[in-house]
Order: structure tokens, then C-alpha cells, then sequence
């Protein structure tokens, strides 16, 4: 059922933050918007005056986020992989994953640094635990590998008595969106859009649509959208939006796939713009979000992709200048009185792909 991962043609990485941003023609005259935020998908209609709660509109594509925002914690280099235990000793080392967007070689590459897969590609970590955060595409040049890459580490982690499993993103929402209901008009609460016309605004990759076959469909389609692990809360988004989808991470989880199933364009739009919002963890009260989560879904801690750290941190975007000299990502980021640890290294800005050991002594 599962396939091997797709390597596809090399692709030159630009080492640019202009492939982060959206296309120029966004801003001109006609029925686009500005983008505004990274890694958040837009949709091609004027939004209302009142943004919904959790979103930060600016009229800058993205946003410019000082480093008094957040509590920075300096996280020590990453120790070498811990070795995996033998079977009937306890579960294995956990490890989580930030967002890959198609980058396929990066990806192959982190996990080979941290010992969970060797040379040809195959997983060697034993009972390890692994948790991919979501938005295995859109950006980035093979989407689909990731995703066979992902599909089949989960066979041969769990043979081999571990696992590798994955959280939907938003990315997946509007890759299964723009599949299922292309130009479809849907409402989007300020006029009409359309899946299709979003996905190719934020990153969409013909190649990555004409290699999406059934089965990666059904697989994206049952992804959970919470989990916890060890006190860790996972989720993709840095959003309180999760809590309005159930009290309990079984309830989210059923909800959002029960919404998948129903298969109506309004439902999955709204799902997927909710699951869009970002930045709730941060600045003021951004603590009391974090508790919100925690105090509903269990946990004392949150683990996230969706927003990248450079922006977090302010290494990027500047008031007066386009772009600076590059994001610098060494490992994630903890921040909300320590309650939150960011892993959207930034991938698609030249940043890091982070694969990171859980816990983190801080």
C-alpha cells in the first residue's frame, strides 16, 4: 500500500526569502489580497474589516515581530541520538518534526543526522517514536516524496516495534481542498474563493497535484489534527481554534475527520482557515492560550509547526528594509512562559528543517 519515496529531479535551492512571499500580482488591482502571514495560506478575496480572532493583519506580506514578543530560551545542540532499547523495555526516544514543505532532500538529511533512518533511506531507530507536525507539502519542489517517504517509515517503524506517525496541517487541508473541489466557489465569510485559486497562491506545485494519487488522499484524510505524548500536546497550528471542534483531543480528531467526510467546500474552507490562524501564543496572554490547550487536552506542554521561528525571534523583516541577512534557526524555539516549543525551522526561507528529541532540557 505504501510506496517508496519519490526522490524526483534535483531542484536548486535558492537561498532567498522571496520564495516565502507570495507573487507580486497578489497586490495589484483585482480580487486578491495581501498575504498575511508566513506560512499561511490566503485566500483570493478581500477579508473583512473584522479579523477573526487569531489573526494579525498587517498590510506587509509579512509580518515584523520584535524579539521582546517572546521569551527566548537558548536550547543546547542536540546530543547524539539516544539508543533505542530493547524490545519489552519501555517505548523509545521521541522525536517530533517541523514542517517540510516538499523539501524531500532536507528532510532525509536531519533524519539521518539524528540516527532514525540510515544511508538508503530506511528506518534503523528501532522503537523510536517519531511525529511529523504537519504540511509535508506546497513550496518546496517533492511534496509526494515526503509523503511516500512518511508512508513507508511508518510500515518499517512499526515493524520494528516504534512508529512514525503525522498530524494534518493546514497545507494537507488545502492540497485536499484544491482536489476535491478545484474552482468550487465556496463562502468564505467576505465574497467567494476557491481551493484552487488558494493553494496555487500559497505554494502549490503542479507536480506535486499530478502525482497525488488515492491513496495519498485517504492517507491525508485520517491524519489527527491533536495528540499528546509524554505531557506533550502536539498540534500544527499556534491556535486556539482547535477548541472549537471538541473537549477532548478524541472529540477534535473525530470532528475534523467527520468534516473530511461530509466532503462540503464551506466546511472544509472553514476548517482550513481556522486551522490557517496563527501567533495566539505569543505577546501578551499568549501564556493563558497555551493553558487553555493544555488545561482541555492534558499536556504541560505545547508542540508546534506552522509558524516559523525566524519570525518569532524578529531575525527576519525589518520597518525600514525588505529582507535581512537570513534567519538563523539552530533548534526550536520555547517561548509562553516556557509552555510552548515552536519547530517550523523556516525550510522554505533558507532556515533549518528541525528534528528535535523530546524533552528539552531547559
Amino acid at each position: 500500500m505504501t510506496q517508496g519515496a519519490g526522490q524526483g529531479p534535483e531542484v536548486e535551492r535558492t537561498a532567498t526569502l522571496r520564495d516565502f512571499r507570495v507573487p507580486a500580482y497578489v497586490h495589484e488591482t483585482g480580487p486578491y489580497v495581501h498575504s498575511t502571514h508566513p506560512g499561511e495560506a490566503i485566500s483570493p478575496v478581500a477579508e473583512p474589516v473584522g479579523h477573526p480572532e487569531g489573526y494579525t493583519p498587517t498590510e506587509r506580506d509579512l509580518p515584523v515581530i520584535r524579539r521582546g514578543d517572546t521569551l527566548q530560551v537558548t536550547v543546547d545542540p542536540a546530543p547524539a541520538p539516544t539508543p533505542a532499547p530493547q524490545p519489552g523495555t519501555g517505548p523509545g526516544p521521541l522525536y517530533v518534526v517541523g514542517d517540510v514543505h516538499g523539501y524531500l532532500e532536507e528532510l532525509v538529511a536531519a533524519l539521518q543526522e539524528k540516527g532514525l533512518i540510515d544511508a538508503a533511506g530506511q528506518w534503523c531507530a528501532g522503537t523510536a517514536r517519531l511525529w511529523f507536525l504537519g504540511d509535508f507539502t506546497d513550496r518546496g519542489p517533492d511534496g509526494i516524496g515526503v509523503i511516500d517517504l512518511v508512508m513507508r517509515l511508518s510500515a518499517e517503524a512499526a515493524a520494528a516495534g516504534g512508529y512514525c506517525k503525522a498530524l494534518m496541517g493546514n497545507h494537507e487541508l488545502l492540497l485536499l481542498g484544491a482536489k476535491r473541489f478545484g474552482d468550487t466557489p465556496v463562502n468564505s465569510g467576505a465574497g467567494t474563493a476557491t481551493f484552487q485559486a488558494a493553494w496555487l497562491l500559497n505554494g502549490g506545485q503542479k507536480a506535486d497535484m499530478d502525482r497525488l494519487q488515492d491513496h495519498h488522499l485517504q492517507w491525508m484524510a485520517r491524519l489527527d489534527a491533536v495528540e499528546e505524548v509524554d505531557g506533550h500536546l502536539l498540534v500544527h497550528s499556534d491556535t486556539t481554534a482547535y477548541l472549537e471542534y471538541g473537549n477532548s483531543i478524541e472529540e477534535v480528531n473525530d470532528n475534523v475527520r467527520e468534516t473530511l467526510t461530509r466532503n462540503d467546500a464551506d466546511e472544509v474552507w472553514d476548517l482550513f482557515r481556522k486551522f490557517t490562524k496563527r501567533f495566539s501564543f505569543r505577546d501578551e496572554g499568549g501564556a493563558d492560550a497555551v493553558r487553555s490547550l493544555l488545561d482541555t487536552y492534558g499536556g504541560t506542554r505545547i508542540v508546534h509547526g506552522h509558524s516559523p521561528i525566524p519570525y518569532l525571534l524578529g531575525e527576519v523583516g525589518s520597518e525600514e528594509g525588505e529582507d535581512s541577512a537570513g534567519p538563523v534557526v539552530e533548534g526550536p524555539h520555547v517561548y509562553a512562559d516556557g509552555l510552548a516549543i515552536a519547530m517550523d525551522g523556516g525550510v522554505t526561507m533558507a532556515g533549518k528543517l528541525l528534528v528535535q528529541q523530546l524533552p528539552l532540557d531547559i
